[in-house]
């Protein structure tokens, strides 16, 4: 009888518990075990690139070189690429499919949580480039001086690339819903090659110079890192202060 009784207690000190709540249900964002220094390095090399186009002296000229030789070979496969990129990837059309993917996310698989982290995600690459837009208010390339300036445009907002740094941090985003899935390595590989050729297509089209596009790989980068740090550190706990309701669409608490 004294064995039962505390075979009972032990059984009910190791019992499995329950699962959690709906509400309290949380996916992280895939990080550096480093983050932070990753992060703020990544931002290093931003503003280190910043400097040198501004004080060295002659780099924006042999930069624009390059520019000027791409609009002196535009062929119209390439020239229509790069065009429909200038489109897919700015600002209007970009922020609709982030819009869409988030609430698809939400309403198909019922997870809001997973929703905002993609969204956040994937706007983090243009926050970052408005953010060293502002610090370095670089002058784009004068169209002038292009042969054949496909998309002119003019102003201090040249470094780093938007267009670039959405690609980015989109990949990222990508990267973040396939993980752990068999489509994880070809997403990542997919994501890379189509960041590398939107950077292509802003020299193609004389939009930007080659350290404004290699910026925005390292300000993206840093974004969607430091982003996923403190998503991973602070989201969990507001995240259970959310009603499942809500969280969850199709379910009940």
């Amino acid at each position: 009888m004294h064995r039962s009784a505390h075979d009972d207690r032990l059984n009910q000190h190791t019992a499995p518990t329950a699962p959690p709540a709906v509400g309290t249900q949380f996916r992280a964002l895939p990080q550096p075990r480093h983050w932070l220094p990753v992060g703020v390095l990544l931002c290093a090399a931003v503003v280190v690139l910043g400097l040198a186009v501004q004080l060295v002296p002659g780099d924006t000229t042999a930069e624009l070189g390059v520019d000027q030789n791409l609009s002196l070979h535009h062929v119209a496969v390439l020239t229509a690429v790069a065009m429909g990129i200038n489109l897919l990837f700015g600002p209007v059309v970009g922020l609709l499919l982030i819009a869409v993917t988030a609430l698809a996310i939400w309403l198909f698989r019922r997870d809001l949580v997973t929703a905002v982290a993609f969204g956040l995600t994937a706007c983090s690459g243009w926050v970052a480039s408005e953010a060293f837009k502002l610090l370095f208010a670089r002058q784009r390339p004068n169209p002038a001086l292009l042969f054949d300036p496909l998309a002119p445009e003019t102003g201090s907002n040249s470094f780093p690339s938007g267009h670039v740094s959405f690609a980015v941090a989109l990949a990222f985003a990508l990267y973040f819903l396939a993980r752990r899935t068999r489509w994880a390595k070809p997403v990542a590989v997919a994501g890379a090659a189509v960041a590398l050729i939107v950077a292509w297509s802003r020299l193609y089209v004389g939009v930007h110079y080659p350290t404004d596009v290699a910026a925005s790989f390292f300000a993206a980068s840093a974004a969607a890192i430091l982003l996923a740090g403190l998503w991973n550190r602070f989201a969990p706990a507001l995240v259970e202060r959310v009603p499942a309701r809500i969280l969850h669409p199709s379910r009940r608490a």
